[in-house]
């Protein structure tokens, strides 16, 4: 009997083991991870969960039933170590798994700050439940709250703050907010909106340090203030879980080396998710990509080929924030745009930014224009090119444009 070993107990793992089971694979699988919670959504965390408007169990990515008799899960547990050439894992308490497929869905953790008082209480990093858990436990109408980093993950938690009452700062050092994946444009949008609702951001401004004794109560600034504070949460970006891959002599880069079927330099081994370093072809290039669908995409296409089957993967990037009462939904990669087509009037809350390079379509935001969304997927995958002034007519849906 075949036996798979999936590393990580996340939504991807889940997917993992749900995709081998609805292909009636008829070998054991067991999960190993190193949280106490069954596989679960990550995306809500920041959103819904720490608003206190999802319970715990509706996180979970399927019921903890689901697993009885077809999962060995084993949750609390850490793997330290492979043994490629015996095929097996080992745990930090000493217990060993053999495998015949090996599944890394690692995941990656949040990047940190070395910087001085880094270590007080009150200062949090947001990746799983119980991160969320000891936030919510903190925070209250009237507190002051300091988000160092502008991404996704802090203007999400941002929005909930700041609806919740609390005295909202964001800090970030590049001179817009989410200026890796969006448009100058729509960055000045989201930067009114979070004023609008009271945040203060302070942008092009760096973190030297935090005060405090034993809890945190300011942010040193690089511009020489210092901020008050009664919390503290960081959202500087992930780091990939790469070392457990490379203790064993497995390809890694800027994360786990993988071909478009999810395999590693060890044909034995698979891995996915946000630890992945793969290539895409719809993009052309390789990449490593933060996103809750690129995680259950490669899950199921490590599932079909541990099942024999050929699956490459070749997907549209996709990615949400839900900031107040607008959903951005992301398509595509917009780095290396030369020119950007605006749909509809942004002082409607309901328009779409298409990103162009070389004529052809290459990415989408779209706020609270799910069509959109959806119709522009399939122009980014054939890399359509079509006229910008047509492109801007919102009164022409983008599935009537080719």
């Amino acid at each position: 009997m075949e036996r798979v070993v999936i590393v990580g107990a996340g939504h991807g793992a889940g997917q993992v083991a749900a995709s081998l089971i609805q292909k009636k694979f008829d070998g054991s699988i067991t999960m190993i991870g190193e949280e106490p919670w069954y596989p679960y959504q990550r995306p809500p965390l920041s959103k819904k969960y720490l608003a206190g408007e999802m319970p715990a169990e509706r996180l979970y990515f399927k019921p903890v039933s689901f697993y009885e008799d077809a999962v060995d899960v084993v949750l609390g547990s850490r793997v330290t170590a492979i043994d490629r050439q015996e095929r097996r894992v080992s745990t930090a308490a000493g217990i060993q798994y053999p495998y015949d497929a090996l599944v890394l869905a690692v995941g990656s953790r949040p990047r940190t700050m070395a910087v001085d008082g880094a270590g007080l209480a009150g200062i949090h990093y947001l990746r799983g439940i119980d991160d969320v858990d000891g936030i919510r436990a903190e925070m209250a109408p009237g507190k002051r709250l300091v988000i160092v980093g502008a991404g996704y993950i802090g203007l999400e938690v941002a929005a909930v703050a700041a609806t919740l009452g609390l005295e909202v700062t964001v800090v970030e050092m590049e001179a817009r907010v989410m200026s890796r994946v969006v448009s100058p444009e729509l960055s000045a949008y989201y930067q009114d909106v979070h004023v609008a609702h009271g945040v203060n951001l302070m942008l092009s401004t760096g973190v030297t340090g935090f005060t405090g004794q034993e809890r945190v109560d300011g942010v040193h600034l690089g511009n020489g203030e210092t901020v008050a504070a009664d919390l503290v949460i960081i959202g500087i970006g992930i780091v990939p879980n790469i070392e457990l891959a490379e203790s064993c002599d497995i390809d890694v880069g800027n994360g786990i080396v993988v071909d478009d079927h999810c395999r590693t330099s060890d044909p034995k081994v698979y891995a996915i998710g946000d630890c992945t370093w793969h290539p895409n072809s719809i993009l052309g290039h390789e990449l490593r990509l933060e996103s809750v669908h690129n995680a259950l995409e490669q899950a199921k296409t490590a599932a079909g080929n541990i099942c024999g089957e050929d699956l490459a993967y070749s997907q549209v990037p996709w990615f949400w924030s839900d900031q107040y009462d607008l959903k951005l939904q992301i398509a595509g990669l917009s780095q290396g745009f030369d020119q950007t087509v605006t749909r509809g009037e942004p002082s409607s809350h309901a328009f779409s930014v298409l990103y162009l390079r070389d004529g052809q379509v290459i990415a989408i935001d779209a706020v609270n224009s799910p069509k959109d969304f959806i119709q522009a997927k399939p122009l980014i995958a054939s890399r359509a090119q079509i006229d910008p002034d047509r492109l801007a007519d919102s009164d022409i849906a983008l599935k009537d444009m080719v």
